[in-house]
Parts: structure tokens; sequence; C-alpha cells
């Protein structure tokens, strides 16, 4: 089949950075074509190319083989291209079909907006897409699987013949990344090209038709997904066997214990919370604790009750110390770190420099009479940089400008510099590709191995399987069981979350 969008030897510079080299891609209409690589190998910088936020130094573009120039992306969406970032771009307050229709409402002969329609053909698009989802409701009501749904719908509407996905499943429950892939194949047999970037291998195996390795800025290998193996495709994204990225599980858990938990429940339960109550647990000096559970198990909402950041009742003690944590301040100076699951919202400042977030958890360090000694700051900043792998021109970049795996990399640094026993890391690699995650279970194990306590929560299973030497599965609320890591089968624990 013909392919209806071509790109040829796209290159694409920034200062210092040359983020694409000479990179071919081909999607025709009816395929996933999928698009994989490490942080920083040039993906979204590509699809970025395709979709006219940015215009390529060199190289061409050819939509049913006639040339074009992509101005920018409205020009890409009046060509049939369009693009759903992971970073979602609802208006929370406005309605579906407000979101929809967002700047190309239907109109009146008097030149109003016609709200009827717009309601209408809102229906038809979603039932397309077979959502039960009133357009008339306000889209912050909505959960974040819908809301990706709605950007779907969105993009249909406008007659796309090619839509860009950008780690659509990155922040989905399972249910909902199940919903999603089967919408997938449904948009494929209507005809739909679809350029699909991932880092979790196992959604390229189940829905690609075609796959694209990108490495360094290069496209490496293009391959139909039947002659990929799992093995073949790590190997080309980082240049490494599978078997050297993941070495073997090494448990340093001990027994004394670090933190204790006991009758921990929430104070204000509020509507949008999971109901936690009763949690009991221990970690132990040296363990990596895993937390798994379903989205809305309260998994989360359990780790922000020990951090402080929602109010509690309940008993903790740290080294058999009880400590009355109350905010953030307390758990921290009771020597509880906290890596959040946003790294960008809550865990990073963006426009702040690589050496600048590093020092936020430890500035007092580096102070002298109320003045910041920066040649020390840096000096710790450039040897954390060095023992964590934090890939940086300078410690002087802004953090913006870092892949998500190093951005992670810099969080779980910042914490550790403050010297904390319980290190609490909640998505430890949501977003971040296959080189990275290795990285960082390796640096979580490093950690455990120097004493901490590590409490690692993810609603990635295999993750959980990977590092943990104990499995603690939270439902409704609850922990509904405890496994050793011999007896953390996958059946076993998913058994404990569904109940």
């Amino acid at each position: 089949m013909p392919p209806f969008l071509e790109m040829r030897g796209i290159t694409k510079s920034f200062p210092g950075v040359k983020a694409l080299d000479g990179v071919d891609l081909a999607l025709a209409l009816g395929e996933v074509h999928a698009l994989a690589g490490e942080n920083g190998a040039g993906k979204s910088t590509l699809m970025k190319v395709m979709t006219g936020a940015y215009r390529a130094n060199a190289g061409t573009i050819a939509i049913e083989g006639a040339p074009v120039t992509i101005r920018d992306p409205e020009h890409a969406r009046e060509l049939g291209v369009s693009i759903i970032y992971q970073e979602l771009s609802m208006v929370e307050n406005l309605t579906v079909a407000e979101n929809i229709f967002l700047a190309r409402e239907p109109r009146t002969r008097l030149g109003l907006i016609d709200t009827r329609r717009m309601v209408e053909e809102s229906r038809h698009v979603l039932a397309r897409l077979q959502l039960d989802i009133d357009p008339r409701v306000v889209v912050g009501k909505l959960s974040i699987g819908q809301k990706q749904m709605i950007e779907i719908a969105k993009a249909i509407s406008q007659n796309s013949k090619i839509l860009v996905m950008d780690e659509p499943t990155a922040s989905l429950s399972q249910r909902e990344a199940e919903t999603l892939i089967a919408v997938i194949k449904q948009l494929r047999a209507e005809n739909l090209g679809i350029v699909y970037i991932s880092h979790r291998l196992e959604e390229i195996f189940e829905i690609a038709d075609r796959v694209t390795v990108l490495r360094d800025g290069r496209s490496i290998a293009t391959r139909p997904i039947g002659e990929v193996t799992r093995e073949f495709l790590v190997r080309t994204m980082v240049d490494r066997e599978l078997s050297q990225l993941y070495g073997e599980h090494v448990s340093h858990a001990g027994t004394e214990v670090i933190l204790s938990v006991s009758g921990l429940g929430l104070k204000r339960p509020s509507p949008h919370a999971a109901r936690v109550a009763d949690i009991s647990f221990d970690l132990h000096k040296g363990e990596v604790l895993g937390f798994f559970g379903l989205i809305g198990a309260g998994r989360t909402e359990i780790m922000e009750m020990i951090f402080g950041e929602r109010g509690h009742h309940g008993a903790i003690r740290v080294d058999g110390r009880p400590v009355s944590i109350r905010g953030p301040s307390d758990a921290i100076a009771a020597g509880i770190g906290f890596v959040t699951e946003d790294r960008k919202g809550q865990g990073l400042v963006l426009d702040m420099t690589v050496r600048e977030n590093f020092s936020l958890t430890h500035l007092a360090d580096y102070c002298s009479l109320d003045f910041v000694n920066r040649r020390r700051e840096a000096a710790a900043c450039a040897d954390s940089v060095r023992t964590f792998g934090v890939k940086t021109p300078s410690i002087e970049q802004k953090i913006v400008h870092l892949s998500g795996g190093n951005q992670q990399k810099v969080v779980i640094a910042k914490w550790v510099a403050r010297r904390p026993r319980v290190l609490i890391v909640d998505e430890p690699t949501r977003g971040i590709d296959i080189a990275a995650k290795a990285e960082v279970h390796r640096q979580l194990q490093g950690l455990a191995a120097q004493g901490l306590g590590v409490i690692a929560v993810s609603s990635d299973l295999a993750e959980i399987l990977a590092i943990s030497d104990r499995v603690i599965v939270v439902r409704e609320g609850r922990i509904s069981g405890e496994l050793p890591r011999r007896d953390a089968t996958r059946e076993a624990v998913m058994n404990l979350a569904t109940g």
C-alpha cells in the first residue's frame, strides 16, 4: 500500500544539539506504525515536525505523493494530520462538546454559536467511538481515560487521516488502556493511519503493523512487527542486550524496622479520593517494599498521608520513635522523602536549572549567614549528576530541556542528597524509556543496599515484581494482602488487586 505521508531525510537542530539527523518515516492509511526509542532519541521532535510545531532544517515531507511545507499545527490539521500529546490539552471547565469544537464552533446564520448542532455532532462522533458520554457534561468531571477519548473524538471530528498518539496509556488504568487499544484497532479498520509512541513494548506488539526505531536522532530500523522480537527491539533501541539492562535481583532487606505504620486512615475523605482506612505495615532497613493496586485503589493517598499531604489518624513511627506528621515539613524532619508521581507539576520547577532543582530539598546545607555558597552547591550537584548518570550538557541547563528519564533521576537525586531514612517513590518510571527504567531500578536497589528503606508505588505490575523484596496490594482503600517476593506472581497479585 503506498504511503499517505512520507518524511525523508528530516534533520532538525537546536543550539548545541542535533535532535534529528536524516530520519525517514512513511505511514499508510489503515496502518498503526509504532515509533520506539529511548527518551531523547528524537521521537517527539519528529512528530512536532510532522504536525507543524517545528520546521525541519533539512528534508522533505510528502502527502499523497505531493511535497508539502507544513507551516503550523493548524495547517497540519487542514492536511489531515493531528496529534494527541501525553499532556492532555482539555479545558476543564468547558463541556465535552465545547472541547471537541473549541475554536471552530458551528455558527447560526446570525453568527452565534449553534450549541444544538455542536452537541448533536459531538454525539455522532462519540457514538462512532462507542463512548457513552453526555456531550453536555463538564470535562473536569471525567476520568483521565475519558479525557483521552475526548481528545481522539476531537481529532476525528476534524476529519483527520493521520493521528499521532504520544504515550496515550501512560496515565490510564489497565481497563482504560484496554478500551483505548480497542478503539485504536477500530480506527485502523476505518482506514486511519496512526503513529503510536509508547515505552510499553507489549502494546507495540499488540497493535502495531510496523515499527520504526530511533536512536540518537537517527532512524535505525523499520520492520513489520511480525519480523521483530522483544530482544531485537530493545537491542536496537539502546544498543545493548536485554540481559545487560536488568541485572539479577539481590535483596538487601534486614530485620530492623525503619518505618512502622498502624491504623492509618484519612481524617477527611474527599469525593475524589479513595476512602483509605486501617492501613498497617512495616518497612525494613535495606528493603524495597512494593505497593500495587489498580488506579483508584488508594496507593497514592496512603503515601500522601505518610508524607503529611493529607490529614490522617493512626500512628507512624520512624526508627521506633513515634512521629507527629502534620505536613511535609514534619515528614522531611522525620527522615522521609517523597518522589511524587507528578514530576513536572510537583517534583520539579521546570524553569529552574538542574543545580537549582537539585538543592531545593536541602539548600540550607550550602548556606552560611544567609548566603548560599554556590561553589559548594555546584560541586555537590555535579557529584550527584555523575552518581546518578544524569545526561545534561551542564548543571546550569534548565531542567525542562532534559528528557523524562533524566528529569526523574534529578528528582530522586535531590531527595537522596537530603539523606532520608525512608524514600517513597510513586510511579518511579512513568513515561520514561526502557534503558532509563533499568537505571532507575538499579538506583533504587543501590539506595536499599546503602540501608535506606524504599517504598516503590507503581501501577506497572511488571515493575513491582522486578524490583520488590515484598509486595503489598491495596484494594478499595485497604490492604488486601501481602506477598514475599517468592510468592508474588502476576496471578497472585492481580487476584488480591481485583478481589
